[in-house]
């Protein structure tokens, strides 16, 4: 039974997964808020919050709302073994990856702050009147994946997953439905077996297969993440231990609880 103090807040901008999220908390009987203005409502204050959200929404409402949102580590996928990557991840600062002339894919680790693709070399990143050079990104050789795979994790099992795409391009399919969908999940749990003890108890790992054999793309916020096709009721599980009220995060999320800015809100 959920508590009538508790509530799914959504962002100004509807997308298709917190629309199916909508109805998965109307079915438990789940309160959902979508605020129109960047600003927390006087009568949400102090409610238990739950969030679905972009980053920069998140972190204005992250202050006013008490929220814990769990995110991985900026370098858990540099640390991760070269058998679970397939090639040689960097975590570093964005100033150094602008000294870099090889063609490298670079990418901020937890938001959006600019795009994460293939740079023919450093010199095509941000410059420093767009980005901070301090700013933490991972630096990675570059590698095709063929099909690749999102799985929603709580507590270090597999709980949801979908095929998001297929070399390169956006190809989204249930995972039953998927010729290497069997093969995505137990890769996966061999990555959570290999790695849970250094991510969030909710959090998205994505999978995919390449000519090196299965690696891992990269870990998300699950409560940034689109869901594709994936079961959108263990999705709203994992969603709503993701990014939930701080206060009621066991201690071992502590570690993982994204640093929010103090945010200049937008009307």
């Amino acid at each position: 039974m959920i508590s009538a103090d508790r509530v799914l807040v959504l962002a100004p901008r509807s997308t298709d997964t917190d629309r199916d999220l909508v109805s998965a908390a109307h079915r438990r009987g789940l309160p959902v808020r979508r605020l129109h203005t960047w600003r927390v409502p006087n009568n949400l204050v102090g409610v238990r919050a739950h969030l679905y959200a972009g980053p920069l929404f998140a972190d204005a409402m992250a202050r006013d709302l008490d929220l814990g949102l769990l995110e991985a580590p900026e370098d858990w996928l540099a640390e991760l073994p070269r058998e679970l990557t397939r090639r040689e991840i960097t975590a570093t600062t964005l100033a150094h990856a602008r000294t870099l002339r090889t063609p490298v894919f670079v990418k901020p680790p937890n938001d959006k702050s600019f795009p994460a693709r293939v740079y023919r070399d450093g010199t095509e990143l941000p410059g420093s009147d767009a980005a901070d050079p301090d700013t933490k990104v991972l630096v990675s050789e570059t590698i095709s994946f063929r099909a690749e795979f999102r799985l929603f994790c709580l507590d270090g099992v597999v709980r949801a997953a979908s095929r998001y795409a297929v070399d390169g391009d956006l190809a989204v399919a249930p995972i039953e439905e998927c010729a290497r969908g069997v093969d995505a999940l137990a890769f996966g749990a061999d990555v959570l077996a290999a790695s849970a003890a250094g991510l969030p108890s909710a959090i998205v790992v994505d999978v995919g297969v390449t000519d090196r054999g299965w690696a891992v793309v990269e870990a998300n916020a699950a409560w940034a993440s689109g869901g594709y096709a994936s079961d959108v009721d263990a999705l709203l599980d994992v969603v709503l231990r993701a990014g939930g009220p701080r206060r009621e995060h066991e201690p071992r999320d502590t570690p993982f609880l994204r640093h929010a800015p103090v945010v200049r809100r937008r009307t």
